[in-house]
């Protein structure tokens, strides 16, 4: 399934700059950037109930937020792209 997550961490304080990017991190383990606080990751249901937990267990929910978008499994249909960056294939030949 297409998850699509965002985030917002306050950057005010260092701790909050230390949250920021112990989320993109985990963020970029399951999934691409395609913006600077937003991901699309392709992930079965198991891989997305970990990240779930270990965002939610990095931000301070009084300053910090997260958005899940379940885009499911037809997700294509759901995605259009217009602009500078080209858009990826997360099914496609991943090349190192």
């Amino acid at each position: 399934m297409m998850v699509l997550i965002t985030y917002d961490v306050e950057t005010i304080t260092p701790a909050g700059r230390r949250r920021l990017r112990k989320v993109a991190k985990q963020c970029v383990n399951f999934g691409q950037r395609v913006q600077n606080s937003v991901f699309e990751c392709l992930i079965d249901p198991a891989k997305f109930t970990e990240l779930r937990y270990r965002l939610e267990s990095i931000i301070d929910p009084q300053s910090d937020s997260l958005r899940y978008y379940y885009l499911g499994s037809n997700y294509k249909n759901k995605i259009e792209h217009v602009g500078h960056k080209e858009s990826y294939d997360p099914e496609g030949t991943l090349i190192i």
